[in-house]
């Protein structure tokens, strides 16, 4: 199948609704490994970071230095070490759905208006107390959104490990890149990118019932 006209390609992806399927449970699976493990490490870390702010510029240079290595070099990298396959992958995904969660949540927490953990600590509350009761809940609309942008990156980047055995999206895009097969790239483009839109749109619709309500609309 070389050129395609929208009828023939309904017809191919019907033809390969079973392997399509599972190239979209293979990306799923991908995002959303990457991403829980960006969200385990960066939210402590900017917690973490968010009382140490001199070492903040420090990591934040370092995980915005991560993400300007084009992904192909990373993968490159992991495939020396890590061999084929999803491990490498999700290694190098993991470290892509770092930053964005990270500079939220950092920048979230330490952006919080002085006046609520001034009258916070006023009424005796410790700082685990403030944390969890004040300066986590107003963070949260930066938080998530950091969790959304790392998630429509991650759907986008996890379709350049179909190049080391990853599955997924990329599978049909590279082969078909490799074979002039114009049905199998956008067998592969065009539902990977409706998945980073509905997933962006679902965070979105998160992001928004869990904004306190008086800060709908202003940046935390």
């Amino acid at each position: 199948m070389g050129g395609c006209d929208v009828v023939t390609f309904i017809n191919f992806m019907i033809e390969n609704q079973r392997e399509i399927t599972n190239n979209l449970f293979r990306h799923i699976e991908l995002v959303g490994i990457s991403v829980f493990v960006g969200i385990i490490i960066s939210i402590p870390l900017g917690i973490l970071l968010s009382r140490h702010k001199k070492l903040a510029g420090v990591v934040l240079a370092v995980t915005g230095t991560i993400q300007t290595i084009p992904g192909l070099v990373m993968l490159g990298f992991a495939l020396i070490f890590l061999g084929i396959g999803m491990l490498p992958a999700l290694v190098v995904l993991s470290l892509y759905a770092i930053l964005p969660i990270l500079r939220n949540t950092y920048t979230g927490i330490t952006e919080v208006d002085p006046s609520y953990t001034e009258a916070a600590r006023g009424i005796g509350m410790t700082n685990m107390q403030m944390l969890f009761k004040v300066e986590l809940p107003l963070a949260l609309s930066s938080i998530i959104g950091g969790i959304r942008i790392s998630t429509v990156y991650i759907v986008s980047w996890a379709t350049l490990a179909g190049m080391i055995g990853a599955g997924g999206f990329g599978d049909p895009i590279w082969t078909g890149l490799a074979t002039y097969n114009t049905g199998l790239i956008l067998s592969g483009a065009i539902p990977s990118a409706i998945l980073a839109l509905i997933l962006s749109g679902l965070i979105g619709l998160l992001q928004r019932i869990l904004t306190p309500r008086g800060l709908k609309g202003v940046r935390v």
